[in-house]
């Protein structure tokens, strides 16, 4: 969990239709402000072999407290065994953007 007032999620899917099916359930369950996909090729370790994939990367910007709610929820929506979650607090930013995200998230 963060302790910044703001965070960006991340996470990948292996399809823009996935990507965008995610980023949309996400946002209308104001568990982020909004979600930027775009496309990635991926090069990794996985089950001992290097692996190369394009890849569909989704950044949420959301509130710092809801970032242990967004995580569950895309651990339960992703198709993938381990998928990658990873938070960054926002240490900065403009006050109006991040006063509209903070109000998209509100209940």
């Amino acid at each position: 969990m963060t302790n910044s007032d703001h965070a960006v999620v991340i996470t990948t899917t292996d399809s823009e239709a996935k990507a965008r099916v995610l980023a949309g359930a996400v946002v209308n369950a104001k568990l982020a402000a909004c979600a930027q996909v775009y496309a990635i090729s991926s090069i990794y370790r996985w089950e001992g072999k290097v692996e190369q994939d394009q890849e569909w990367r989704i950044d949420f910007k959301t509130r710092g407290g809801l970032v242990d709610r967004l995580s569950t929820f895309i651990a339960e929506h992703h198709d993938y065994d381990e998928p990658e979650i990873i938070s960054l607090p926002v240490t900065g930013g403009s006050p109006g953007y991040l006063a509209w995200v903070t109000a998209e998230t509100r209940s």
